[in-house]
Parts: C-alpha cells; structure tokens; sequence
C-alpha cells in the first residue's frame, strides 16, 4: 500500500468556502474515489491556505489515472479550480506537488 502526502495552496479568500463544499462531497464524486483505490483519505487546511492531502492506495498512478477517466472528476475539478492558486490553469488532481516519504512508524 503506498501513502501519499501531497500540497495545493488555497486562495485565502475561499478558504471557508472550500471547507463548506469538502463537508459536503458529492456521493458520486465520493464512489469514484473508493472505485479507483483512494483511501483513507484526508485533506488538512492551515490557515494561511496551505492545503496538504494525504490518502492511501495500492498505486496511486493508477488512482490518478482512474479519477481522469471519471466524468464526475472532471465537473469536480470544473468546479474547485477557482479556489486554488498557481494551477497555471490545469486542476489541482494534475498540480499536487507529492512528497517523499523519509519516516514511517508503523
């Protein structure tokens, strides 16, 4: 199983919005997550907009890969860009910034 850690930076001024649409996910946004290996995962918002993602998954190329085939990711991600900085205009499923994993207690 691999865990990954990831970064995105919020706009500050969407913050609270941002948080009100992650308390509520669509469902089928949430079932095509669970359908292509996303799991036990969690977002975490600083303050200052540091936004950091952390899930679990057997591969999470292939996660990625099975999100971009899903028509409800695309209208997600549609839908969140606005509330990200620096995505150059791409989506933030294709601007995660992943982090080496250097400790694990297991």
């Amino acid at each position: 199983m691999q865990r990954v850690c990831f970064l995105l930076r919020v706009k500050k001024d969407r913050m609270e919005e941002y948080k009100v649409r992650h308390a509520a996910v669509w469902p089928d946004m949430l079932q095509a997550l669970r359908d292509t290996g996303w799991q036990n995962y969690s977002l975490f918002l600083r303050e200052d907009g540091l936004l950091i993602g952390y899930l679990e998954t057997p591969d999470f190329e292939a996660a990625k890969a099975g999100m971009q085939n899903k028509e409800v990711n695309k209208r997600w991600q549609d839908d969140m860009a606005p509330f990200f900085e620096s995505l150059d205009g791409g989506h933030a499923d294709e601007s995660m910034m992943s982090l080496e994993e250097v400790f694990h207690l297991d």
